[in-house]
């Protein structure tokens, strides 16, 4: 015979069947008792989750993603702060301008990849207005004019696309250079020198070439 399901809140023991005293609508809801692996599985998920939460915000064992992105992030800068100053000690004047002429083929490249735009491809900085058909200004500051407001040595010029137009000056017909330096790595930057140095050689020919390093 099929036990007849009592009345009452909720089932107490095993295989006791309980009609609920709530009833809606004519829907009536039974209610039984779980089994204990049921149980033991939604206790134990309950419990990871306190020791999880637990160990993920209150302690530094486990790291969070943002945390993690924040050390990768550091880890990036000082390995290019590290790279910045290995490529800096190595280079002077002289180097660049006697030493690096090979890579002006490379310097070339980054320059039309990110420079063109502000400078045009001549180094004029001017662009045809497709309007007027007119040589207007492109935005930066003309590099064959032989003008180097914040020095015209190498190594300036280094400094200068590396960390941007310098704090308090008003840039170029107020447009400032960026800090190359965020995108570029210090050899590309130094590429880039070789190939500005390559299009205006007059303005670097004072600079002697490198002595000859002594042999060990």
């Amino acid at each position: 015979m099929s036990q007849e399901p009592k009345r009452g809140d909720f089932a107490k023991k095993k295989g006791e069947i309980i009609l609920r005293e709530h009833e809606f609508d004519g829907i009536q809801e039974f209610d039984q008792k779980l089994p204990n692996w049921w149980l033991f599985t939604f206790f134990a998920a309950i419990a990871f989750f306190v020791a999880y939460w637990f160990f993920y915000y209150a302690t530094p064992w486990v790291k969070s993603p943002q945390k993690t992105i924040n050390d990768q992030i550091i880890a990036i800068q000082e390995a290019k702060l590290a790279e910045l100053a290995k490529t800096v000690a190595s280079l002077n004047d002289s180097k660049l301008v006697h030493s690096w002429k090979d890579q002006v083929p490379a310097g070339e490249a980054i320059y039309v990849k990110n420079c063109l735009q502000c400078h045009a491809a001549d180094l004029s900085a001017m662009k045809s207005d497709p309007i007027s058909g007119k040589m207007v200004s492109a935005g930066g500051r003309p590099l064959t004019d032989h003008v180097w407001e914040h020095g015209g040595k190498p190594m300036q010029m280094f400094k200068l696309i590396n960390e941007g137009t310098p704090p308090g000056k008003p840039g170029f017909n107020g447009a400032k250079m960026e800090a190359w330096g965020q995108k570029l790595s210090p050899v590309e930057i130094a590429q880039v020198i070789s190939y500005i140095i390559s299009k205006v050689p007059e303005d670097f020919k004072d600079i002697p070439p490198p002595e000859p390093e002594e042999k060990k």
